[in-house]
């Protein structure tokens, strides 16, 4: 399902993470309500998640492409803060929409993009994960929304991997000390 009016005000700053990501090879991937909104159900979402597969030292040269983009850094340090937590916090300088990339390292967030399949949805193409890497995705962030998200993954899907999602899910949550990762969505699995 393609979703129209809970994406429309997210069609510029969706289309100008795209062209950034294009400047590192496409080796990154929309996540966040976005994805959700086209792999589960469309709903109402306020921003744009992204991970991008790209070491630290290359910042500079990210926030150089963000900027031509039109994506500006949102706080002061984005930079000094992205080199700390991973998260480079910009905003869509035409809308006002903030995007946030986090820095992909893991080698589950290299698998989900090698993984990514692109979405055409009018003029805007989009990479999204696939419905399960989407489901891990989520799993891990675990708030109320997300276990909404992955409820509505599932019902839309219906011939998931399991075995990957269960195997991601359970790796993140004995990595995390949270077995409740797992056990919270196991039973609709």
């Amino acid at each position: 399902m393609i979703p129209s009016e809970e994406v429309a005000p997210l069609l510029a700053p969706l289309a100008a993470l795209q062209r950034l990501l294009a400047h590192f090879d496409n080796r990154g991937l929309v996540i966040g309500g976005v994805a959700a909104s086209f792999l589960g159900k469309p709903r109402l979402t306020a921003d744009v998640d992204a991970v991008i597969l790209l070491p630290v030292e290359d910042l500079p040269r990210l926030m150089e492409a963000a900027i031509q983009e039109g994506l500006v850094p949102r706080i002061t340090d984005a930079e000094d803060f992205a080199h700390r937590h991973r998260v480079l916090l910009l905003r869509h300088q035409e809308s006002g929409i903030n995007v946030d990339l986090s820095l992909g390292i893991l080698p589950f967030e290299v698998e989900a993009v090698e993984r990514s399949v692109v979405y055409q949805a009018g003029s805007l193409t989009i990479r999204l994960p696939t419905p399960e890497d989407l489901i891990i995705f989520k799993a891990v962030a675990h708030r109320p929304q997300d276990l909404l998200d992955i409820q509505a993954i599932i019902e839309s899907h219906p011939d998931l991997d399991r075995e990957r999602i269960k195997h991601w899910v359970q790796e993140f949550a004995q990595v995390l000390e949270m077995p409740e990762l797992w056990d919270d969505i196991a039973s609709w699995l």
